[in-house]
């Protein structure tokens, strides 16, 4: 065990997972700062637009992100990480400098639209170097709680320097873009350093066969044999990938959780419950934090003992504290259950990605993975319009009633999951 423990660390201090950490955490960083705390008091209070159009720019984000994952995985699986994080990153830089120089409505949709397009490539690069280090059986909990560190310290630190940066300027928004477009030129940076290219034998095999032997291809020809890889990647997924048909609409639930809550978290603490924006930062600090001390540790313990209880727990214990927490009104309860939920998290985040990446076969694991994230991703696109929707027509408690039914529907799902993970088969895969 001692040895096994040592080889885990190892695997955590190889170059490759170090880069994707660093890129993991800036880019959430970028986007944390962007998305939480710039966007919508520069477009909303310094430019005047419209709620609308903020909203439609962050959908755009979303879906910018979701729908190009699956080609970003298959072109990881063929351009290497340096090249496929270097050319999205190239088109973040463009997204920020478009925010920073535009201040007219379509140029800046534009712009989260690219944001969103830019970054896609980051978690199907970041799962299937993960997998490719750490290996699918056993071994997957401590890099995936990491990587979650490396997510919640980007996504918390983002807004909170930013702000910062914004109060001390005097909401010199100039000053903040040139700080984020830095931030961007230091991911792409990082992404310099990722390996390059590694040929996929099936590819290789495929423009063999199509340039008769080593002759040089047309551009036509070209063409033709990426179409060919890309239906051949397509109908390998659909003949190898041979999951329980019920993981797909639990990867949409897992995150359409966070998609109910995101949009209303902060006007409830604030409307509903008059908690101060200090306090409401505190609460913030205190959930996220046990996430982050909880990560490592339940990680290694995912490793040791598998996925199972703790999701088991994770969802349960989520799905019932979210139910309670649209009742609670004083203080020291707030704070107990936003502690519970961030235990909660640690719990799953970890031991979900280990439960997924035991399913992703392991050739074409870019590709898997790309198309695992964007259903996953495709709740945080439905969520915020389907709790607007509840705080507006049903009551402000709706999203967070909603939201403890979908905890709890995951975990009967997982239950259902763990029994049969595969179709026609009975037993859960070795993990």
């Amino acid at each position: 065990m001692e040895n096994i423990s040592k080889h885990a660390a190892g695997r955590l201090l190889s170059p490759l997972f170090i880069a994707l950490w660093v890129l993991v955490f800036l880019v959430e960083f970028l986007k944390g700062s962007l998305l939480v705390s710039i966007l919508p008091v520069y477009m909303g209070d310094s430019l005047g637009l419209s709620a609308g159009v903020i909203g439609l720019a962050f959908s755009l984000q979303y879906l910018g992100d979701n729908l190009f994952r699956v080609p970003a995985g298959w072109l990881a699986e063929r351009l290497g990480y340096r090249g496929t994080m270097a050319a999205a990153l190239i088109v973040t830089i463009a997204a920020v400098l478009m925010m920073s120089f535009f201040s007219s409505s379509f140029w800046l949709v534009l712009a989260c639209l690219l944001l969103g397009i830019g970054t896609s490539p980051l978690w199907p690069c970041a799962m299937t170097g993960t997998t490719e280090i750490s290996g699918p059986n056993n071994s997957n909990g401590a890099a995936m709680g990491t990587l979650e560190i490396a997510v919640l310290g980007g996504t918390g630190l983002g807004p909170i320097i930013m702000n910062f940066v914004t109060a001390s300027t005097g909401q010199e928004y100039s000053v903040v873009f040139m700080v984020l477009t830095g931030c961007s030129i230091l991911m792409l940076l990082v992404a310099l350093l990722l390996p390059g290219r590694k040929p996929v034998k099936e590819a290789a095999v495929r423009g063999k066969a199509a340039d008769g032997g080593g002759a040089p291809l047309t551009l036509g020809s070209r063409l033709q044999q990426m179409a060919n890889n890309l239906k051949s990647t397509l109908d390998f997924i659909k003949t190898h990938l041979k999951v329980n048909p019920l993981l797909y609409p639990a990867l949409f639930l897992q995150s359409f959780v966070l998609g109910l809550l995101s949009p209303v978290l902060t006007l409830y603490a604030r409307t509903d419950l008059g908690i101060s924006p200090n306090m409401y930062s505190a609460l913030l600090i205190a959930g996220g934090g046990i996430t982050i001390l909880a990560l490592i540790p339940l990680g290694k313990l995912v490793d040791r003992f598998g996925p199972r209880y703790f999701l088991h727990v994770g969802f349960g214990l989520a799905g019932l504290t979210l139910f309670t927490f649209a009742g609670i009104s004083t203080i020291p309860m707030i704070f107990l259950a936003v502690c519970v939920i961030g235990f909660s998290y640690a719990l799953i985040l970890p031991a979900w990605n280990t439960f997924l990446a035991g399913l992703v076969p392991g050739s074409e694991r870019g590709t898997v993975w790309g198309f695992f994230l964007t259903l996953q991703g495709s709740g945080l696109v439905v969520g915020p319009i389907v709790s607007g929707m509840l705080w507006d027509h049903v009551g402000h408690t709706a999203p967070f009633i909603t939201s403890g039914v979908v905890m709890l529907l995951l975990f009967i799902c997982h239950l259902l999951l763990e029994r049969r993970p595969y179709r026609g088969k009975s037993t859960a895969p070795n993990r």
